[in-house]
């Protein structure tokens, strides 16, 4: 056992620092991140959610167009009580009673959506025990079958709109699904490069505080030997100290940001993270008219603006069906049978009628009815006026919004440029600073330029991307693979 734990050991100490280092830290690029995004973060679930919500609802107005079957029964109901009852001379009198009774119902019901009426097929049985004190009597009545339909006339009908409004519905959650999904990726795109910022300018404060501690010695040297000014000295001490005040207020920025990357990733590991900056982005330029078309096709605003006119003309014939001569017709045919017997109950059973015709006639509110036709027919107005300036509104951010995207390419290849220019520039100002050729105003304005120029490629490249994934969003269309976003819905 000691020798194992021996060579347990020498085997872990022969191991490079770098190496146990390396294995303890996750990596990330930004495609990993934005796909984490996707699956777990908190936005996603919640967009699961939402979409679970109206695909459930889908189902249920699905659901209410297909025969229902119930059955209603009472078993049984036992009366013991005093009640009055008329005797065949009129008089009445009060007795104590004692029966039970039982009832059983089964039913199928049908929707007809068209129509708006309901047709329905019953079965049913019912039993009377009277019980006395000498005797207990027994009967039934059975209705083996009772065929009935209801059907409302001129009045409004809310199942011939639901069946145009409900399919949009749900299509337009779909949609708004992608669009969360798109949602996610943005923000952690955002997280990515706040943490990828903090991560670079933590590094490059260490540097800096190495490269100001190096040259402040090199300095004590120069000023004993009389070369510098003691001027010169203390801005180089002031140098070293604004370092090492910038990389701990770096380094309390990049743990901020890591706590946000990780709460929204949802990443519970405790291994270290490391962001690997994105490399050069494949240059790509979006029509106008493409993206336009993409949009007006996939994106669930228009589904959003057709469904809220239909709902607006729903509401106006819903306010004329209520303002004119209503009707409802109801029907019935069935066959009945009474006995002291359950089989006798069902033999040579006779046929029962029904036909009730309802109507309903406005003749004075007042002018309330006609008040709630205008109402419903100016809220139509509004809403195809708002319907309306929202797509143009629309159409007007999808031709901006390309338009900054096709830019910010040409954006990005100038800041690349500038940071490559302006780290060659500040090594150059070193080389000559440490050969004593220029003073230590010129190196620190190369510094403060480096750092800078860095600062800016890394914005030019967040927002790159992060445009990237807002056109995604704003047409529901992926550009770099020419084909629209979807999911597989039924595995959600």
């Amino acid at each position: 056992m000691k020798n194992c734990l021996l060579i347990l050991l020498l085997v872990v100490l022969s191991i490079p620092p770098a190496q146990v280092l390396a294995q303890n830290t996750r990596y990330f690029e930004l495609e990993d991140a934005v796909a984490i995004a996707r699956e777990q973060s908190p936005d996603a679930m919640m967009a699961r959610h939402r979409y679970r919500g109206s695909y459930w609802q889908y189902r249920t107005f699905r659901a209410g167009y297909l025969p229902h079957l119930r059955l209603d029964a009472t078993i049984p109901n036992l009366n013991r009580s005093i009640s009055p009852i008329t005797l065949p001379d009129g008089s009445d009198i009060f007795i104590r009673r004692s029966l039970a009774t039982s009832s059983a119902d089964l039913s199928l019901n049908q929707t007809i959506g068209v129509t708006g009426g309901q047709l329905f097929v019953r079965s049913g049985l019912q039993r009377i025990d009277l019980i006395r004190e000498d005797a207990t009597t027994i009967s039934y009545l059975a209705t083996p079958i009772n065929i009935g339909y209801r059907q409302p006339i001129f009045s409004y009908n809310p199942y011939k709109w639901e069946r145009r409004i409900e399919p949009l519905r749900y299509e337009e959650a779909q949609r708004q699904y992608l669009e969360s999904l798109e949602d996610a990726s943005i923000r952690a795109t955002n997280l990515f490069f706040d943490l990828l910022l903090a991560q670079i300018n933590k590094e490059i404060n260490e540097i800096n505080l190495a490269t100001n501690d190096t040259l402040y010695r090199i300095a004590i040297g120069r000023f004993e030997l009389g070369r510098i000014a003691e001027n010169e000295l203390l801005q180089m001490e002031l140098n070293l100290l604004n370092s090492e005040a910038s990389l701990e207020q770096s380094i309390i920025d990049y743990q901020a940001a890591m706590f946000r990357f990780r709460s929204f990733l949802r990443l519970d590991d405790t291994r270290n993270i490391e962001l690997l900056p994105p490399g050069e982005p494949r240059r790509m330029t979006v029509e106008v008219g493409v993206a336009l078309a993409e949009a007006r096709r996939n994106r669930s605003q228009m589904l959003a603006q057709q469904r809220q006119m239909i709902e607006a003309e729903s509401r106006v014939d819903q306010a004329r069906a209520d303002n004119r001569f209503n009707a409802n017709l109801f029907a019935v045919y069935g066959l009945t049978q009474s006995a002291h017997d359950l089989g006798e109950a069902y033999r040579d059973p006779m046929d029962q009628q029904q036909l009730t015709l309802g109507i309903q006639i406005p003749i004075l509110d007042w002018g309330v009815s006609r008040g709630r036709v205008r109402m419903a027919e100016s809220n139509r107005e509004l809403t195809e006026a708002t319907v309306n300036q929202s797509m143009v509104d629309f159409e007007q951010e999808v031709f901006l919004r390309v338009m900054e995207f096709n830019m910010l390419y040409s954006q990005l290849d100038v800041a690349r440029k500038a940071d490559e220019i302006a780290e060659k520039r500040y090594e150059v100002t070193r080389q000559r600073f440490m050969i004593g050729r220029i003073d230590i105003i010129e190196l620190n304005l190369a510094l403060e330029e480096k750092d800078r120029a860095k600062q800016r490629y890394l914005g030019a490249l967040r927002n790159y991307w992060r445009g990237f994934y807002e056109m995604r969003r704003l047409t529901l269309y992926d550009f770099e693979n020419d084909r629209p976003l979807s999911v597989d819905f039924d595995e959600i």
